[in-house]
């Protein structure tokens, strides 16, 4: 990532529980975690930024 932002996020405790279990289980950070599986979900990133 070129540029990074910080953001304040909260989040149930049940699912904070699941995300810091698997990114244990990963052997992630919490942080890395959280940005991999939204990464999985979002798909690649395209080279083009416009909207249809």
């Amino acid at each position: 990532m070129d540029e990074e932002k910080r953001i304040t996020l909260r989040l149930p405790a049940d699912l904070h529980a699941r995300l810091t279990e698997e990114a244990r289980t990963e052997r992630r950070s919490l942080n890395s975690e959280i940005v991999h599986l939204l990464e999985a979900a979002l798909g690649p990133v395209s080279g083009d930024d416009q909207s249809p």
